[in-house]
């Protein structure tokens, strides 16, 4: 039987867990009090970021899709038929910088007695920042058990054929909000990462995002699309651009009247959707008399979660040959 272990980034479920979080984002050095209390006041516009419960309700889609696959009988069919023994694959979830953390997911794993995992991110795209960085903690935390059980790595679904077609579903839903969606254009949005990371993994990052946003227009036949992104780090270095806020105005100028935003970089609700695109990006598009609409989110969709389940069973059975 192959487990999973599902990871995501992580968030703060009251105030006082946003100095932690930031800390460990931080690795380990807290944040001046100025970039704190900012981050605070994010938190507080917003009401609350959805993301915990958004993720553990998808963990819980993928993994009872998993198990309805799984053979109920190891011994074929007698008569009368004996009882399951087993419930099938287990999804075990870990964050990145909150709790349960990426470490307490492999240790419960290990007491639970796997003996062989998948490891799949909510992210789509790799970069050393995102992905990489996940599968270092989850091999860290298998290095330090008595019996580290057998682990694969899935190191992105960006050009997954369910996964776009669920995005495109996603950006339709979107569209048919337009007034007139053949004169709107269409941004197709991820988070931004400082540049020396996107050298280090020879572009992979934008490449795939590319893709992603090439297989969505092709299912919808778009022609008039752009990447961009957001949510840059609040550092000196040199940050993967172009920003959405400041295309959103590039297009003003050029007499675009409506934008439809589609977060692909993010599968779900959070912190940098809700204020980085609902806020921001809707301010900076009402200052300049554009009309915005944002796609909905992946979330925990009933087609998402069926494109988790594929991507892990196609893993899987790769593993097994």
């Amino acid at each position: 039987m192959t487990d999973v272990l599902f990871m995501y980034y992580g968030t703060p479920y009251t105030e006082d867990e946003i100095l932690p979080y930031y800390t460990d984002i931080r690795h380990g050095h807290p944040p001046p009090a100025p970039l704190l209390e900012e981050l605070k006041a994010r938190y507080r516009q917003i009401g609350k970021s959805p993301l915990n419960e958004i993720t553990h309700a998808l963990a819980r889609r993928l993994e009872a899709l998993l198990r309805s696959g799984h053979p109920y009988y190891a011994k074929g069919l007698p008569a009368p038929p004996p009882p399951r023994e087993d419930a099938g694959p287990r999804v075990f979830v870990g964050t990145k910088h909150s709790r349960p953390s990426i470490e307490d997911a492999v240790f419960a794993m290990s007491e639970a007695g796997v003996r062989r995992a998948v490891g799949l991110v909510a992210a789509p795209h790799y970069s050393a920042r995102s992905i990489a960085e996940y599968e270092e903690r989850a091999r860290e935390a298998l290095g330090k058990l008595d019996r580290p059980f057998a682990f694969k790595m899935i190191p992105s679904y960006a050009e997954h054929p369910a996964y776009l077609k669920a995005q495109a579903e996603r950006v339709l839903e979107g569209l048919w909000q337009l007034k007139d969606p053949e004169k709107a254009a269409v941004l197709f949005s991820a988070h931004s990462v400082p540049l020396r990371s996107v050298e280090k993994d020879g572009g992979v990052y934008p490449k795939q995002l590319e893709a992603t946003a090439r297989g969505i227009a092709k299912i919808l036949g778009l022609e008039n699309y752009r990447l961009v992104y957001q949510s840059a780090g609040r550092t000196d270095e040199a940050w993967l651009g172009p920003d959405v806020g400041g295309v959103i105005e590039e297009l003003a100028k050029e007499g675009v009247q409506e934008v439809l935003v589609a977060a692909i970089g993010f599968p779900a609700d959070h912190l940098e959707v809700y204020y980085d695109l609902d806020y921001e990006a809707r301010k900076t598009a009402e200052s300049k008399g554009v009309r915005m609409v944002r796609a909905p989110s992946l979330n925990a969709r009933e087609d998402y979660a069926r494109a988790l389940a594929a991507i892990v069973e196609e893993a899987r059975l790769q593993w097994s040959t």
